[in-house]
């Protein structure tokens, strides 16, 4: 792929490097750059870990800064970072509540909600492509969009003082333009779905030689998604869970997800077997779902009709990878319904005091569904990943301030209430 040379090109820190890549269909070598598509057989590029690298032990990740670079012999850079050096480690907060509700042993919420600094997982891969972004000596970042990747690239390129284009879909929700805006950097509304910006992002980079993070930067960006993995693992004391369940919009975390755990394991820092893999959608956009339900490997392409907006790719560029991911682990895919979704994020809210964005709230209703159907087992230890902040999606949830009543400020209405809800006595 040729590639336009831009004269926002400057030059790369000496410190920091991007790994080689390696195409991971034909197997075709090619050096470090900006390029995720393989030019022999367009095949997606993947880096290339040196296999004799020296791999930390548990004592010495456990000592290192709170933050996803603690992994850094994981992560497709040489050197060290310089941009986001403190995004990561999320809490994993444990769930008996809703691990009773779902007939299971023990639940946990992986809550990315509060990721630094813009409330949702897509933090983590904004952080490895920002820096990837430095290593080639680019100025000017973005993204094409539905919501959560335009917080994180808005955000990030702000810190590190460099341009940002973030493209997105023209009746994207309130909450998640403002969220983008406020960082001022140049946002370009797009008429169409998620997958007319993504194409008109790919013919941009190509052209301005911009690093867009999810097109020409995305066989380094999705290695950030690996460390949702990583401290899964070291939070529960080294061991992995049996099942961990995702939502899915181009299908790039599951596959890391996976990825993340059997790096782990193959360097002997945890105990157990790879977890099930599951994976969650809307049902009015799951073209991952339904390629799992059929059993073949081909996508097919959907135009979204859903509430969950932050997932709803109509076609998904990791959609079959995620789809053998999920079968080759004993997983399942679920979709739901937007009532379902809604449900969702008030059960996550008022079993587990997380308050998540439909993303979240389709996890929630998907585990439900799966337990209903069979597919989790009473001994099941579950991973749930919420992965963005319920106030960026709060049109899905109507007006909740119109469900609370108005008094006066006398104590006699406050013993109605009371009184009516039975809760006279404490």
């Amino acid at each position: 792929m040729t590639m336009s040379v831009s004269p926002d090109r400057v030059a790369a820190a000496p410190a920091l490097g991007a790994l080689p890549l390696v195409c991971r269909h034909c197997g075709r070598n090619a050096d470090a750059a900006p390029v995720a598509i393989c030019d022999d057989c367009l095949g997606p590029l993947e880096p290339v870990y040196d296999p004799a690298r020296a791999l930390p032990d548990r004592a010495t990740i456990a000592g290192r800064a709170p933050s996803l670079w603690r992994y850094r012999e994981w992560l497709p850079l040489a050197g060290e970072p310089i941009h986001s050096r403190d995004t990561g480690c999320t809490p994993l907060v444990e769930a008996p509540r809703l691990a009773r509700r779902l007939g299971i042993a023990r639940a946990w919420i992986k809550n990315d909600t509060v990721s630094h600094p813009s409330l949702s997982f897509k933090d983590r891969v904004v952080s490895v492509a920002i820096n990837a972004a430095a290593a080639f000596g680019m100025r000017t970042i973005g993204c094409a969009s539905t919501g959560n990747l335009a917080n994180a690239v808005a955000a990030q390129a702000a810190r590190a003082g460099l341009d940002a284009w973030v493209f997105i879909p023209h009746d994207l929700e309130l909450g998640k333009v403002a969220a983008t805006a406020i960082f001022a950097p140049h946002l370009v509304r797009v008429r169409g779905t998620y997958d007319d910006v993504n194409r008109l992002c790919a013919q941009a980079a190509d052209r301005f030689g911009w690093g867009i993070v999810n097109v020409n930067l995305r066989s380094y960006y999705g290695e950030g998604s690996k460390t949702m993995a990583f401290e899964i693992a070291e939070q529960l004391d080294w061991r992995l869970p049996s099942a961990v369940i995702a939502p899915m919009a181009g299908g790039s975390l599951v596959t890391k997800l996976r990825k993340g755990f059997g790096e782990f394991l193959g360097a002997g820092l945890v105990e157990g077997t790879l977890p099930r893999i599951f994976g969650a959608q809307a049902t009015g956009c799951a073209p991952i779902a339904r390629l799992v339900e059929r059993g073949d490997d081909e996508i097919v392409p959907e135009q979204p009709r859903t509430i969950a907006r932050s997932i709803a790719i109509g076609n998904p560029a990791d959609g079959r990878s995620a789809a053998r991911v999920i079968r080759e682990t004993g997983g399942w895919a679920s979709h739901v319904g937007d009532d379902a979704i809604v449900a969702g994020i008030h059960t996550l809210a008022e079993d587990c005091g997380v308050f998540a964005e439909t993303a979240g709230g389709t996890t929630v209703a998907a585990a439900l569904a799966l337990a209903r159907s069979g597919r989790l087992l009473p001994d099941d230890e579950l991973v749930l990943c919420i992965t963005g902040h319920g106030l960026k999606t709060l049109e899905a949830l109507g007006d909740l301030a119109a469900r609370a009543p108005v008094i006066d400020a006398r104590l006699r209405e406050v013993a109605a209430l009371a009184t009516a809800a039975g809760s006279e006595s404490a």
